[in-house]
């Protein structure tokens, strides 16, 4: 018997039985589960067991959370255990999927795409963050930046904001590549196509509204048919519905056109379909559908911006939970790009993630006779502080809803702060980090947001905590 046989056995006995399972796979840190039924899932029983960290259900899949390392080797005894054979992850998702209504499945697709790219543009955040500090004005010295100083710095930010910039100056052939492998198409046709939408022969989206104004947009005549000669630079919506008809037609086409022919027929006429109809239809319609949704977010924080920061930042953990949080960065990345250079959600997030550490660690800290628990706490409050909250949320403060309830006041308060001074940031990292990824002119509100979501949780949770202890 191996070192984790026993906790795997308790573990299949606590989801049911190995005839409930599906489907099962793992990733870095958890279990993932397509369970026949949910509702035998003994989720009491399962978080007593050593081994286990938390546990959740989300978009279809229910998951239990082991710990990096660890995981591998429960995952190997498990199968063993329960007779079925490994499945990736893909597999999973796929039969989790069945379970979905439309709106599950669309969150889920949106997931899909943006998952992969966004190590990428965390990074390119992060670089972005290094540049301000770099560049900006009152940082280091009065009325002048670092690199006015130290003149000799100022070539290497500029090159750090080139590597910065790439991931969103290029976000369409990063999305079309995602895309295209969501939607079943050719992940190459994908890169190719957005490439396309920000070809250099195009005019720069960033510079479309002077551009505009000036009436110097040039256009293609197209059988009289004006079509303007615009590019899509950091735009979201474009290439989203421009890959699903891409991948559409080439799988139409795949599936008719003889397997002699396919190299000279099915990606030629696939990119070319999909092209025009991308600068004549899709990249116009979706282009002013963005505007919208942009647009529509300004409005709240231009009248509303104290209800607007009570929304997000006290629901954006609720979001987390139901996975829809991942939509919601296709709106960072509109607000982005458009007039105001960046987007009021992210600092948001940011301190979300710093009040649900702070609500576990004060779980953890007053807990009494409970060491897994007061590890488990503190390991997922710094994980938390750095950006990473599911370990904090799933394994503690859902777990304890008071904790939970704690975070979404203090992230609220925070939220509400940074919505009425209008705090911009750029995407990047969460936590506390995040202020590196804030507009300069906003870093001592942030500041302030900061010591909210970290004070406000942690002595809410810490009163109930001991409270509960006193009675106990």
């Amino acid at each position: 018997m191996g070192k984790y046989t026993a906790p795997a056995e308790q573990i299949i006995e606590a989801i049911g039985g190995k005839e409930n399972i599906a489907k099962a796979t793992h990733c870095v840190t958890r279990l993932r589960f397509a369970l026949k039924d949910e509702s035998k899932v003994d989720q009491t029983t399962l978080e007593t067991i050593d081994v286990v960290k938390g546990s959740f259900s989300t978009s279809g899949q229910f998951q239990v959370v082991i710990g990096q390392g660890t995981v591998n080797d429960v995952y190997k005894e498990m199968v063993a255990l329960a007779g079925i054979e490994e499945s990736s992850k893909d597999d999973v998702k796929e039969e989790a999927g069945d379970k979905m209504n439309p709106l599950q499945r669309a969150v889920k697709t949106l997931a899909d795409i943006f998952i992969p790219i966004l190590p990428a543009i965390v990074t390119a955040g992060l670089l972005m963050g290094i540049n301000n500090i770099l560049t900006a004005p009152d940082i280091f010295f009065e009325g002048q930046s670092l690199v006015q100083v130290y003149e000799q710095w100022a070539d290497i930010a500029e090159m750090i904001n080139l590597i910065a910039n790439t991931a969103f100056t290029f976000l369409p052939v990063l999305i079309g590549w995602s895309a295209m492998k969501r939607f079943g198409g050719s992940p190459l046709l994908g890169i190719v196509l957005g490439a396309m939408l920000v070809h250099p022969s195009l005019l720069n989206a960033w510079a479309y509204g002077s551009a505009q104004a000036s009436g110097d947009i040039t256009y293609w005549n197209v059988f009289g048919l004006q079509v303007q000669q615009v590019g899509y630079q950091a735009q979201v919506l474009p290439i989203l519905v421009a890959s699903y008809v891409l991948a559409k037609i080439e799988i139409f086409l795949n599936r008719r056109v003889h397997d002699s022919i396919k190299m000279l027929v099915v990606a030629p006429v696939a990119l070319l379909v999909t092209g025009f109809l991308s600068f004549i239809l899709i990249g116009p319609v979706t282009f002013i559908i963005g505007g919208w949704l942009t647009d529509g977010v300004l409005a709240i924080f231009d009248n509303a911006a104290w209800l607007g920061g009570l929304l997000y930042g006290g629901l954006y953990a609720v979001l987390v939970i139901t996975g829809m949080h991942h939509t919601f960065l296709a709106v960072d990345l509109q607000l982005s790009s458009g007039p105001l250079g960046g987007t009021y959600l992210w600092p948001m997030l940011a301190l979300s993630n710093i009040a649900q550490g702070s609500a576990a660690l004060a779980v953890g800290l007053f807990t009494k006779n409970n060491e897994k628990l007061r590890g488990l706490s503190i390991t997922s409050a710094i994980s938390a502080y750095l950006g990473i909250t599911e370990p904090a949320m799933f394994g503690v403060n859902l777990r304890y809803r008071y904790a939970f309830i704690s975070a979404l006041v203090g992230s609220a308060i925070g939220g509400i702060l940074l919505g009425t001074y209008g705090v911009l940031g750029k995407i990047g990292v969460g936590g506390l980090p995040a202020i590196i990824s804030i507009q300069r002119e906003f870093w001592g509100v942030f500041a302030i947001g900061m010591v909210i979501a970290i004070v406000v949780p942690f002595v809410l949770s810490a009163i109930i905590t001991l409270a509960k202890r006193n009675k106990a």
